[in-house]
């Protein structure tokens, strides 16, 4: 589910706390740095915790409507498409999912169920969610497909909920789109046979994800006087001071990879620097960054600095 971009992103987060602190602490900046990635999971848990909320809420409307002294025959006899959607059945009697739920106190949406009712008269305004209601005994596919839908179209763009997730936990804020796509790709691929093993995947690709994040973060902050004089006398148009500090972490951060990260190819490194300047830096920073790494990359190259080997040679 993390991705060494997103990565990246928490090492610029952890560095810049570090710098801002009064009293800095590398030890517990690294423990920051991994509750940080940890909160991940939770919010991935969260969101599909969500879609169990919204069905469970629908069915109380459901019965509530039955009971009217003047429902009408809709009301009566009403569709059982969503609540028995056996892709949220699969979420809801899944062992290991409500054991996390509940090991972690994660069903906020019991206390918070005004969010679930916003999302609920959201989706009940769209016909593609009238059409799915009118089939009769729907497959597993369309099943899938319905929640995929409503997952694009109702839960990920909604403001409210988004507002709702800063508010829950700051570190969230970052992680929700990334989140969200890894819930989309994983129900692409999810079947009733592999649900057990797709529905909750590993937070890290592998142990070497997680070692990278940390050993990225130690060398910013540890070899930070080496990785600004890198820096000197590159940016001739500029005073150290006056350069951005989330660029100058963003430098040492690509610095830092050229250096000590052999197996990870330069123009990897390049590309995902830009990026992350783009989204967190200012305008033209991304321009500045990639002047400025390109410089170091030639002059590393000519003094055989950057000693990649493996995928780094790529």
């Amino acid at each position: 589910m993390l991705t060494r971009r997103h990565i990246r992103i928490k090492v610029l987060q952890s560095v810049y706390a570090f710098h801002q602190s009064e009293q800095p602490d590398i030890e517990k900046q690294e423990k920051f740095l991994l509750y940080s990635i940890d909160q991940m999971q939770d919010l991935y848990l969260l969101l599909l915790q969500l879609l169990v909320a919204m069905r469970e809420q629908e069915e109380s409307f459901m019965s509530k409507s039955q009971q009217k002294l003047l429902a009408t025959d809709q009301e009566k006899n009403p569709s059982r498409a969503f609540v028995d959607n056996k892709v949220i059945a699969l979420i809801a009697s899944n062992p290991e999912f409500k054991q996390a739920i509940k090991n972690k106190k994660l069903n906020y949406w019991e206390q918070d169920d005004e969010y679930v009712n916003i999302l609920l008269k959201e989706l009940r305004k769209t016909s593609w969610f009238k059409e799915y209601l009118a089939k009769n005994d729907p497959t597993f596919k369309e099943d899938k497909t319905f929640i995929v839908t409503l997952y694009k179209e109702i839960l990920a763009p909604n403001e409210k909920l988004y507002e709702y997730i800063e508010d829950k936990r700051l570190t969230w804020l970052d992680d929700f789109p990334v989140v969200n796509t890894a819930i989309v790709k994983m129900f692409s691929k999810l079947s009733e046979k592999n649900a057990a093993a797709m529905l909750l995947p590993q937070l890290y690709k592998n142990e070497e994800d997680r070692d990278y994040a940390v050993k990225l973060l130690r060398k910013v902050i540890l070899q930070d006087e080496k990785l600004s004089a890198e820096i000197d006398g590159k940016t001739p148009n500029w005073d150290k001071e006056r350069i951005a500090e989330l660029d100058m972490i963003i430098l040492k951060i690509g610095i830092a990879e050229f250096l000590y990260f052999p197996s990870i190819p330069v123009r990897v490194t390049m590309n995902e620097c830009l990026e992350i300047a783009k989204e967190y830096s200012t305008p033209k920073s991304s321009i500045f960054i990639n002047g400025i790494l390109d410089k170091l990359v030639k002059e590393f190259s000519e003094a055989n600095k950057l000693n990649k080997i493996g995928r780094g040679l790529r």
